[in-house]
């Protein structure tokens, strides 16, 4: 049991690489729009404070964000040419050594969106 959850927590840890790739490729010029449009999603659902399945779940929290996102940065890792993936990989790294992250203002958005839709149900059910 040790053994996977070692495992689930590496593969945990590259994610954030995999996800600040897709930030970048979403800023960059030479990403086709429908791929930027995905990627948008993608990221505000990783960058989302909001779970389907909260993370504090042993191994099935974990796991819901690693099937939903990997399976869609796959896809996308797909789509994005290849000159631009390493462009943008490069541009994670560096900044992921930096430990700086950018703003995600759509991710702000959507937490938003959640807050109010949590809220709006809260008050109808009392």
């Amino acid at each position: 049991m040790r053994n996977i959850l070692a495992k689930i927590k590496l593969a945990y840890v590259k994610l954030d690489r995999e996800v600040m790739t897709l930030w970048f490729s979403l800023k960059h010029p030479d990403t086709p729009w429908y791929v930027k449009l995905l990627a948008m999603f993608v990221v505000a659902y990783a960058l989302s404070p909001i779970d389907l399945i909260p993370d504090f779940i042993p191994v099935i929290g974990l796991l819901d964000d690693l099937i939903i996102i990997l399976g869609s940065i796959w896809l996308l890792f797909r789509l994005v040419p290849n000159k631009v993936l390493e462009e943008c990989r490069a541009l994670a790294d560096s900044y992921l050594q930096k430990k700086k992250k950018p703003i995600s203002y759509f991710g702000l958005i959507v937490s938003t969106v959640w807050i109010l839709i949590i809220y709006l149900i809260v008050k109808l059910l009392s």
